[in-house]
């Protein structure tokens, strides 16, 4: 049984399970951020090490397509992995990651679709391309965790954010700082001095060795985000459709269950609390 609340949460309160989930799964959430990474940032300081893009332009584009696939695979694994233990199961990391292999594809197709609509709405203006982020915020947690189509993912993730996407982007400004300030410190402290710019050689590679750094501490902590957004999307549920999580347990697992989709059949009662 889970020990988290079961009831609409604050962007505090958000956080603050977040940052409990993330502690305590926070080896498998390493383990699959590593997996998706180390090939490509090894791959990207090689390529800024032996001349930059301009001199390896081929290793650079299956660098950038192996980030991809990477990334893909890495997102769905961790929103299982914080899902199931929101739910008050456990799961490993080499569990979580084989049931993200099937979302590579359509969560690449998301990425563009998102990317797309949230590029238009910034053409519009600027304030219809946050509007558009933050309706699509959850876009990935509902085509995961409810085995629907990219398509329909957006649709989902716009229907439940509609009301709270003010909250939503605190929630996800908040949560950025937490992920960046760490990059900064390291950016102030690994800041080159007037004497580096004398040897170019040396210069390029603390620069490298300090990129590095602030790419690995992202790694780490990047899995922040998806957790929180995640434990947002079931908030969203609780408040906009009245579940508690053991009947969002049960659908979950039937998602054709779930209302306002066209096929829906009744919804299980709610277990007796006794």
């Amino acid at each position: 049984m889970t020990e988290f609340a079961l009831r609409p949460l604050t962007v505090g309160e958000i956080i603050d399970q977040s940052l409990k989930i993330y502690r305590r799964s926070f080896s498998p959430m390493v383990m699959i951020a590593l997996l998706a990474n180390v090939v490509p940032v090894a791959l990207g300081v090689f390529v800024v090490m032996s001349g930059g893009i301009e001199a390896n332009p081929i290793l650079w584009g299956v660098n950038v397509l192996f980030s991809i696939v990477m990334g893909a695979l890495a997102t769905a694994a961790t929103v299982f992995l914080v899902s199931e233990h929101y739910l008050g199961r456990q799961i490993s990391a080499g569990e979580a990651i084989a049931r993200a292999v099937k979302y590579i594809g359509p969560l690449i197709v998301l990425s563009i679709g998102v990317g797309l609509s949230v590029g238009i709405g910034f053409i519009l203006l600027i304030v219809p391309g946050i509007i558009i982020m933050c309706g699509l915020l959850v876009s990935t947690q509902a085509m995961v965790l409810e085995d629907i189509s990219a398509g329909d993912a957006m649709s989902r993730s716009w229907n439940l954010t509609k009301g709270f996407r003010g909250k939503l982007f605190g929630l996800v400004f908040l949560v950025a700082v937490l992920i960046m300030l760490p990059s900064i410190v390291v950016t102030f402290f690994t800041a080159p001095s007037q004497a580096d710019y004398a040897d170019i050689e040396a210069l390029r590679r603390k620069i490298v060795v300090a990129t590095a750094i602030q790419q690995v501490i992202t790694v780490i902590l990047y899995p922040l985000l998806y957790t929180a957004l995640t434990i947002a999307y079931y908030d969203l549920r609780i408040r906009k459709e009245g579940f508690d999580l053991e009947l969002l347990e049960s659908t979950l697992q039937h998602p054709a269950a779930l209302p306002g989709r066209s096929g829906s059949r009744e919804l299980p009662h709610p277990p007796s609390r006794g």
